[in-house]
């Protein structure tokens, strides 16, 4: 029993001294593949050092070391900032592919609604309002331009008035009679007969119609006057 229980001693210590066999071995070559990969990063480096030199010397760049080791040191200094600014541009980049979604979606309605205008004519009208300003332009000069900026508040209030109610009755109105006369058959009316037609219901409401406007006209006329008078 005792013969058993030594040979089986004497069985895990040789599998222990093998397994630190293959780890002396494993170590032995991850050190050699060090030494080789130092090895030639050490050629290449050397290699891309001199190519540096000579690039510098054609480009005529002096490479001072003290600015260098100025350089490296700045940088080991603020190697916290740099990794703040590494942690802000992280952040920017996720804040962007979170919005992604939401500004293709709004990309996609903007095209769309760009297209519903299309379709309108939208864009025809603007093309064609930008002939009439650029009609205005070339055939106005800029004091024109002043005075009816200077005459816009009269301007706006004249549209206005014409553009009640009343007003525009009165303008179709007038438009429908005009169209219905027979210009070529128009009579002729000698003075008798004119004076005659005066003296009608409807020829004396008209020259009341004068009178009144004209009248009414010229008290408006006269009423800034008074005051500017004042």
């Amino acid at each position: 029993m005792a013969e058993k229980d030594l040979q089986k001693q004497i069985n895990e210590i040789n599998d222990k001294l093998d397994e630190i066999l293959i780890c002396a071995t494993q170590q032995r070559l991850r050190s050699e593949m060090m030494d080789d990969l130092l090895a030639d990063l050490s050629i290449i480096g050397k290699d891309v050092f001199r190519s540096t030199v000579t690039e510098l010397d054609k480009q005529g760049i002096e490479l001072n070391v003290d600015d260098l080791k100025t350089l490296s040191f700045k940088i080991i200094r603020n190697l916290d900032k740099f990794s703040d600014m590494l942690s802000i541009f992280e952040s920017i980049y996720d804040l962007m592919e979170d919005l992604s979604p939401v500004v293709r979606e709004m990309i996609i309605d903007l095209i769309k609604k760009l297209h519903a205008l299309e379709k309108k004519g939208y864009f025809e009208f603007f093309a064609e309002m930008f002939k009439i300003v650029d009609n205005i332009v070339t055939n106005y000069k800029p004091e024109d331009v002043r005075l009816l900026a200077d005459n816009i508040v009269t301007i706006m209030d004249t549209i206005k008035n014409m553009t009640q109610p009343q007003m525009l009755q009165a303008l179709n109105n007038a438009v429908h009679i005009y169209q219905k006369l027979d210009m070529e058959n128009i009579p002729e009316y000698s003075i008798w007969k004119a004076m005659k037609e005066m003296r009608t219901p409807e020829m004396k409401r008209g020259i009341g119609f004068l009178i009144t406007f004209l009248k009414n006209l010229t008290a408006e006329k006269a009423l800034p006057e008074k005051t500017l008078s004042n």
